[in-house]
């Protein structure tokens, strides 16, 4: 081991995974990491996503200073600090061998987490029975988190490691730890389903669709077949949660609470749409948004935030930072598909461009109905994969340069370049 060299990609895998278990742990790890980097004098990787970003972080700024509420916007500033990760990753990482060790603990941590969670769910199915509720009643109210404090957070996570764990099955030849990774897929697949979180099940599928479609697309068809066998079979009445997303129970699903969210968030971007209303201030001033003709109550939820990344960064920073986030977003997605083109078949980095991108995708649909990426053990986790892929770019544009070398003397000199 080269302490100099490997120090710091020890701290970033490390900061990485820990994401998936503790979140001081993992922002302790991510500052540690800087520091070894700037000790041990190494390049960093700038992806092009560093533009979008900015402007993002900049539309922040500026809609705090424009709107005030400086200690209580600070959370929002403070959580630009996870977006190091993302460049943390995408320097350390050079080898498709470095990339899949992660890959392969990222899933040992989530099995961990999988295997607590659905403990969890054991004792809250007896605990409802025990004492004659509604397991549906009383469950959706409180579902399983695993290592996390909240189920939707929980979700998450699983659906990223999930979609990362099938771009490795399906585009890498992973030899002996086919089985252990199939196994690992079953369990974070049950475990995710149990949690019973709508939109993330919407994204997952989204995701999962692009994997299936690029591997064999007959197997498209195992999607709609899932979700049937839930419906017919509505096991410890998981059935019943899918069937609320078009017939509701009541105030017991979130629809009319997320249709409120998104007419809240309207009357806030009509009323600022260029700098918003501040960082953080959803929380604060909602109710000074009401739609005319609201009564009250308001229909039972969460308001702190407006379920929706595209209406609330909107609505919080304004219509030009809420589109530098989506540019933020698609940029590497054009990246790694992109990428993914030009990659020769037998690339070793294939599976880490398709993780990325259905990651991506995942992202984006199941912002349509959560605040996903504003969850920092989110967040964390997605930059570390979205600095996969453009590692795995670095990668894989060396190995293409060095063959063209070889196979064209005398032009090497003019091909390299560090990255």
């Amino acid at each position: 081991m080269n302490f100099r060299r490997d120090l710091p990609l020890c701290l970033t895998a490390a900061a990485s995974v820990s994401a998936l278990i503790s979140i001081a742990a993992s922002e302790i790890l991510v500052a540690a990491a800087i520091l070894s980097m700037l000790a041990t004098r190494q390049r960093w990787r700038i992806p092009p996503i560093w533009l979008p970003l900015v402007l993002f972080i900049a539309g922040t700024f500026l809609s705090l200073a424009v709107n005030g509420h400086y200690e209580q916007g600070w959370p929002q500033i403070r959580k630009f600090f996870v977006y190091s990760l993302l460049f943390l990753v995408a320097s350390t990482f050079r080898s498709a061998a470095q990339l899949r060790t992660l890959a392969l603990a990222w899933t040992a941590a989530a099995a961990a987490s999988a295997a607590w969670a659905l403990n969890q769910f054991y004792n809250k199915y007896e605990d409802a029975i025990e004492a004659h509720q509604d397991f549906y009643q009383a469950y959706v109210a409180d579902r399983i988190t695993g290592f996390t404090t909240h189920w939707m957070t929980f979700s998450e996570q699983m659906m990223i490691v999930l979609l990362v764990v099938g771009a490795l099955v399906l585009f890498s030849n992973t030899g002996r730890w086919t089985a252990w990774l199939l196994a690992a897929g079953a369990l974070l697949s049950i475990a995710l389903i149990a949690a019973e979180t709508r939109s993330v099940w919407f994204a997952a599928a989204a995701g999962a669709a692009w994997l299936l479609w690029f591997w064999k697309r007959w197997t498209l068809i195992a999607i709609p077949v899932i979700a049937a066998i839930v419906l017919l079979i509505n096991p410890f009445e998981i059935g019943t949660r899918l069937i609320s997303a078009f017939k509701p129970n009541g105030d017991l699903d979130s629809n009319a609470h997320r249709r409120m969210c998104r007419l809240i968030g309207y009357q806030m971007i009509k009323a600022h749409p260029v700098f918003g209303i501040g960082p953080e201030q959803v929380a604060w001033q909602y109710l000074n948004y009401l739609p005319p003709g609201t009564r009250l109550p308001l229909p039972k939820g969460y308001y702190q935030h407006l379920h929706n990344i595209y209406i609330h960064y909107a609505a919080e920073l304004g219509i030009p930072a809420m589109l530098a986030m989506v540019w933020m977003l698609l940029q590497p997605l054009y990246d790694f598909s992109r990428a993914l083109m030009r990659a020769p078949p037998a690339s070793p980095f294939r599976w880490v461009l398709h993780a990325g991108i259905a990651v991506i995708i995942a992202i984006l649909a199941g912002g349509i109905f959560e605040k996903n990426i504003g969850d920092s053990h989110v967040l964390l986790m997605f930059v570390a994969v979205v600095g996969c892929g453009y590692a795995a770019i670095a990668a894989q544009e060396n190995v293409l340069e060095n063959e063209f070398s070889k196979n064209t003397p005398g032009r090497g000199a003019l091909l390299g370049r560090a990255v």
